[in-house]
């Protein structure tokens, strides 16, 4: 699948109609998803053929992303129930197949089922501080084998700077739409 293709099918992916301050729920745009997961299939392979989940996955745009480039399972992972009402109806419509998980990060037990890519927008931290790094601290402990007996990375990298533009959403935002800039970053679990 072309990349433009890709943002297309995106781009008409349903969104939280009212989110939710206190989960840090932002809508992760088509232009930087289609970016994200194109980059992980087509520089590094990690997304074909794969067990991908998706933390935090609310609308379910990362998973879908996913689904699309031939990710052999989907699971997409939510604390919010309308959230995966939203990502199960976006499914749907692209006629894409995601196993949609209600639970909460910290809870999370896969009990020897192996993801091989982990894919998450996570909160920004800036409601619940730290809730950043419990995502990524879960994201490392459920990457392949090796992840589950030790949490250090072997490598990582930042493979780019996206632009992310975070919408006016909660009456605390003073503009219409801020441009942020975020990183892409690439984790590899020792002995992988």
């Amino acid at each position: 699948m072309k990349l433009k293709q890709l943002e297309g099918l995106l781009g008409n992916l349903q969104q939280f109609s009212n989110p939710k301050v206190e989960l840090e729920q932002y809508p992760t745009g088509p232009h930087i998803a289609s970016r994200v997961l194109y980059t992980a299939e087509n520089s590094f392979g990690d997304v074909g053929d794969r067990v991908v989940a998706d933390f935090g996955c609310g609308c379910g745009t990362l998973g879908i992303a996913a689904a699309l480039l031939g990710a052999e399972h989907v699971v997409g992972i939510d604390v919010d129930s309308q959230s995966l009402e939203i990502a199960s109806a976006n499914a749907e419509e692209l006629e894409v197949e995601l196993n949609l998980v209600q639970c909460d990060l910290g809870n999370l037990d896969f009990r020897g089922q192996i993801v091989d890519t982990v894919v998450m927008n996570p909160p920004f931290g800036t409601r619940k501080k730290g809730v950043d790094m419990e995502f990524l601290r879960v994201a490392l402990a459920h990457v392949k084998r090796a992840a589950l007996r030790d949490f250090n990375a072997s490598s990582a990298e930042v493979l780019c700077e996206l632009r992310y533009d975070v919408p006016h959403l909660y009456k605390f935002h003073k503009k219409k739409e801020v441009d942020i800039a975020v990183d892409l970053w690439r984790f590899v679990p020792r002995g992988a």
